[in-house]
């Protein structure tokens, strides 16, 4: 199986890079700089789940039409910020000839849409990883932390022989994955408990048990999290008892010093997925009619960010 990932950033990198070095084809597609380092360099992770420095092959947008029409690529792993959708999209549609799956790890369902437009719905994968990672300033790939692990499967459920395929490689690579026959369920697991965190930790500019530790901060992020739990069930996907109480345990721990990867971009000064993430689901509670005045409120509160440090949010419409 020939694979093709998209960018050799922390996520990418990180998956990418230990698939690579466990032996499978792995071509990482990035720009020219970004390729210039990683000939000289090489891919490097810092992990506590264990170190790697790994040569690998690397291709540019401008190499890329070539090689796909030489050798085809299986599948291609979508793994981008979503306000990069359009650019990404751009990038691998080269590479996207006929039996090549693509298989995105974005957070949020938004992408969807503008994926199957672009590619058709049957070469589109369902995928979610869940891994807090970032690009150091030398370039390192930083695994934050012991989790990393991603699930994929297919949108209409069952099993198919890509994604054992893909499975496989993963087992071989050490990797923590499920190839899930009921993908959607997933997604809003995940979905819902992102935008809570996402949502509470950025309108509250803490962490999670900074806002545990104040007056009234666990009976916030509970009310948070039984907005998103509503919208998930009102899509049809409602969130199973274990999920859901493991969800909100990791929301309301004392000890916890999580916060969203959104908030740690904020609080940098960097553009964030709020459209995507915040945005979307407050609209789909909007469009079912569920009351979510604290999704609101964090929506207003990203986007009134973004419009101050001069950041473009797009508008998005009702579902």
């Amino acid at each position: 199986m020939r694979l093709l990932v998209l960018g050799a950033g922390a996520t990418g990198g990180y998956f990418g890079g230990r698939l690579a070095q466990s032996g499978a084809d792995v071509t990482f597609l990035v720009r020219p700089a970004r390729a210039q380092a990683l000939s000289r360099d090489g891919l490097r992770i810092r992990s506590p789940l264990g170190d790697a420095d790994l040569a690998v092959r690397t291709l540019t947008a401008e190499a890329s039409p070539a090689a796909a029409a030489h050798a085809p690529f299986d599948l291609i792993v979508l793994s981008c910020k979503a306000y990069d959708l359009d650019a990404a999209i751009d990038a691998v549609a080269p590479a996207m000839g006929e039996g090549t799956t693509l298989l995105p790890i974005l957070n949020g369902l938004l992408h969807y849409d503008a994926l199957d437009a672009h590619f058709g719905r049957a070469n589109v994968l369902g995928g979610l990883c869940f891994i807090s990672a970032a690009l150091a300033d030398d370039g390192a790939i930083a695994h934050l932390g012991r989790p990393a692990s991603i699930t994929f499967g297919e949108r209409d459920g069952g099993t198919s022989a890509r994604v054992a395929a893909f499975a496989a490689l993963c087992a071989r690579a050490g990797i923590e994955h499920r190839a899930s026959d009921d993908i959607a369920q997933a997604q809003w697991i995940k979905f819902s408990f992102l935008a809570a965190l996402a949502a509470g930790t950025c309108l509250m500019r803490a962490s999670v048990g900074g806002i545990a530790a104040v007056e009234g901060g666990t009976d916030v992020m509970t009310a948070l999290h039984d907005e998103c739990l509503a919208v998930a069930a009102a899509a049809g996907h409602p969130v199973p008892a274990q999920a859901r109480e493991t969800a909100r345990a990791g929301l309301l721990d004392p000890a916890s010093e999580v916060k969203a990867s959104m908030l740690r971009d904020l609080e940098a000064g960097r553009r964030v997925e709020a459209a995507h993430i915040v945005g979307d689901l407050w609209h789909r509670a909007r469009a079912a009619g569920i009351a979510a005045p604290l999704l609101h409120a964090a929506w207003v509160h990203l986007q009134c960010y973004a419009r101050s440090s001069g950041q473009a949010i797009e508008p998005l419409g009702t579902h």
